[in-house]
């Protein structure tokens, strides 16, 4: 399938640990290899090519990683939520709570952080210099609020379209805000442990007359 890897591809007699391992690895390679070379050289300077050739893989598999260089930058990968967390979420469960489901929500998102809390502060800094990673960040957030947003509308069938969406962005916005407490603490740990701080703030915030 690949062609030229630092780590190779050997397949199906691998276990799966080690396979899904060699696959973090190559893309922490891509990830950092990325971020060396538009430090050094800016953004548009940089090809996919100088990108494989400095992490020593092909095209190909650079592209099964990522769809483009800017992808490579911030880390993104393809949108992790488990089905069944999902699936109990949009039938009602699974304490019958809103507030407290959304919450088991967030948490599930919050399960498979894209990137490191070191390669994320170098993401920051590269965003501030190039502020188009920020417009493809917001993209895919956006993207992918349509997905979360399908839940809540089969949980609240029937209602208002715009309650639907508030709270499609509201699961979006706590779930950034999580991830940036956790980055202000020290990005260590798990991120889901600073979500009930980030619930507490916006429970007193809605609480206050």
């Amino acid at each position: 399938m690949q062609k030229v890897d630092l780590v190779p591809d050997v397949e199906a007699d691998v276990p799966v640990g080690l396979r899904e391992r060699k696959k973090r690895a190559r893309r922490e390679a891509l990830i950092d290899s990325t971020h060396r070379l538009v430090a050094q050289h800016g953004l548009d300077a940089v090809t996919v090519d100088a990108i494989c050739a400095d992490a020593g893989v092909s095209s190909r598999t650079f592209f099964n990683y990522f769809e483009s260089k800017d992808d490579a930058v911030l880390g993104i990968q393809p949108w992790s939520l488990d089905a069944g967390v999902a699936e109990t979420f949009a039938t009602g469960g699974p304490t019958g709570r809103l507030g407290a489901d959304l919450e088991v929500l967030v948490a599930a998102m919050l399960e498979h952080p894209m990137i490191s809390h070191d390669r994320f502060a170098t993401v920051m800094e590269l965003a501030r210099q190039e502020p188009r990673l920020l417009v493809r960040q917001m993209a895919w957030m956006e993207n992918h609020r349509g997905t979360v947003q399908g839940l809540v509308e089969r949980r609240l069938a029937g209602a208002h379209p715009a309650r639907v969406e508030l709270l499609g962005m509201l699961l979006m916005i706590v779930t950034r805000a999580t991830f940036v407490r956790w980055d202000s603490a020290g990005g260590t740990g798990d991120a889901r442990e600073h979500l009930p701080d980030v619930m507490h703030d916006l429970r007193a915030v809605l609480a206050d007359d």
